[in-house]
């Protein structure tokens, strides 16, 4: 799966010939996840028709700051559009409108829309040779390299006035390359191997019955995601669970027992960067398992339990490089006893969350969490959604590998 995927990207056409293009353009990010929306130059309406790039889109195009068309005439929001985008891409884009880019000229949506965006911004020429060796147009993209955006390079071919030479725009298949590898490129864990477990385990007492928890395994997917997300190659390891992880970067491992789950993160451990263990292991297992199902005969039944092995604790035994993160999910005298555990499992973090707090926990979107590290510092967050917790969590981890 593309990086890309699940992105908003606003495609600004431009009034060249290589309008064309953008039809193919917005089918390759669409068929990379992303969401896609177009703003035109009303020029660019004479070289290819919004219905065409509306419905490859599947959401209106925009060329004006009204709907002339309606008597109602809605405004047409340039900001939301700059602040809806994740990327903004720019392609064609002509002499005309990368003047005005590089001027600060706002005569059209499409301009008014470039100086709101707080996105990146890509943009791909197109023009005739000599327009692109022009000292003015030079002196464009400079001052476009100097704010930030990112210039996608013309190539060489055959030109509109039948010239051969620079200034054709690149083809729909390398913009994408292009700005999905520039984006992963920039990426702060781009790289590196996070390892990351998730989910219950389920012990098993006969081939039916099994002891779990009621982990569902949603904190440790949205920490695999936000971690590829930043460009990472993960491992999730996770036990028994309904959630799913559609991305190119996270390779997902399915186990049941603790002691699958022990090997396939020994496994992985020595060549990883980071380890996140946020899975719910069962502390116990039964000491000996039926080989048939175990029938009803009594009142009651006694199981004879034994530890699991500890799998947090002996990778804090054996860890060098690596940043190891640990989970405590505490009832009471939390901060002591999710403290003892960074200590006493050689951890570099550790999570504390609370079965006390609202909305925190198992079979949740929100988490409320407390992060420790071993320095003993301390901070506290308020409730938040799961994805949010696990951005505050890669955020603190990569300010730490980092400093």
């Amino acid at each position: 799966m593309s990086i890309l995927s699940g992105k908003n990207i606003l495609l600004g056409v431009t009034a060249g010939i290589a309008a064309y293009k953008s039809a193919s353009l917005v089918r390759l990010f669409i068929k990379s996840g992303a969401h896609v929306k177009v703003v035109m130059t009303p020029s660019a309406k004479e070289f290819v028709t919004p219905l065409t790039l509306s419905t490859l889109s599947k959401h209106p195009v925009y060329s004006s700051f009204t709907n002339e068309e309606d008597d109602n005439a809605v405004w047409n929001n340039h900001v939301e559009l700059g602040l809806w985008a994740d990327v903004f891409v720019i392609a064609p884009a002509t002499a005309n409108t990368l003047s005005k880019m590089a001027n600060g000229v706002c005569d059209n949506l499409l301009l008014a829309t470039y100086l709101s965006a707080k996105c990146p911004v890509y943009f791909a020429p197109t023009m005739d040779l000599d327009m692109y060796k022009h000292p003015s147009t030079l002196q464009s993209f400079e001052k476009l390299n100097d704010f930030g955006n990112i210039m996608i390079p013309a190539t060489s071919g055959e030109l509109a006035s039948g010239l051969v030479g620079e200034g054709r725009m690149a083809e729909p298949d390398d913009i994408v390359s292009i700005i999905e590898n520039d984006i992963l490129g920039r990426l702060p864990l781009r790289g590196k191997k996070v390892l990351i477990t998730a989910g219950p385990t389920h012990e098993a007492i006969d081939p039916v019955r099994f002891i779990g928890n009621h982990s569902s395994g949603k904190m440790g997917f949205e920490i695999a995601k936000a971690a590829a997300n930043l460009g990472a190659e993960v491992i999730l390891i996770t036990g028994p669970t309904h959630q799913k992880a559609p991305h190119a970067l996270i390779h997902v491992i399915p186990v049941v027992s603790a002691q699958d789950m022990y090997k396939e993160v020994h496994k992985y451990f020595t060549t990883s960067d980071i380890a996140i263990l946020s899975a719910a292991v069962a502390d116990y297992k039964p000491k000996e398992v039926a080989n048939k199902k175990i029938k009803k005969k009594s009142e009651t039944l006694t199981l004879e339990l034994e530890k699991t092995k500890d799998i947090l604790g002996s990778l804090g035994e054996i860890k060098k490089q690596q940043y190891l993160v640990g989970f405590a999910l505490e009832t009471n005298n939390e901060l002591e006893h999710a403290k003892g555990k960074l200590k006493r499992k050689n951890l570099n973090l550790i999570v504390l969350n609370s079965l006390n707090d609202k909305g925190a926990g198992f079979k949740t979107d929100t988490n409320k969490v407390t992060f420790i590290d071993d320095k003993d510092n301390i901070y506290e967050f308020q409730l938040k959604s799961k994805a949010e917790v696990a951005s505050d969590l890669l955020n603190k981890i990569i300010s730490e590998i980092d400093a």
